[in-house]
């Protein structure tokens, strides 16, 4: 996982969003341990290069795969969105992690009550 989060920072650097993206399936496909890093790798590539569109599209990914984005990745995403003068996706988006956020909120207090009331 390490090997490939590097390899994906690498690309950040060389502008190459298409090849990150193309490690980023391989580890999401061979189930490896895909992380936050891994993921704000990507973004950060595809952001690097105006693609939006891409970042979005990993924001997809790592709902998916069960991955809590962080401030990081909304605040590439807000600023390529922003940049790329698409203010609606922006809404859009700023919405979904109200409502992302209070879902995992509710799942998480309702999996501790699950919890407290197994060990009585």
């Amino acid at each position: 996982t390490i090997t490939f989060s590097a390899a994906i920072s690498a690309c950040e650097k060389g502008k190459q969003w298409e090849r990150a993206l193309q490690l980023l399936n391989v580890m999401v496909q061979r189930s490896m341990d895909v992380n936050t890093i891994a993921f704000n790798a990507a973004v950060s590539t595809c952001a690097k290069v105006g693609a939006w569109e891409k970042t979005l599209q990993i924001l997809s990914m790592m709902a998916q795969s069960e991955i809590q984005p962080d401030t990081t990745t909304f605040d590439v995403i807000i600023s390529v969105c922003e940049k790329g003068r698409k203010c609606k996706k922006v809404l859009q988006l700023l919405s979904s992690v109200v409502f992302a956020s209070r879902s995992m909120f509710s799942k998480r207090v309702l999996q501790e009550n699950e919890e407290f009331v197994d060990g009585w």
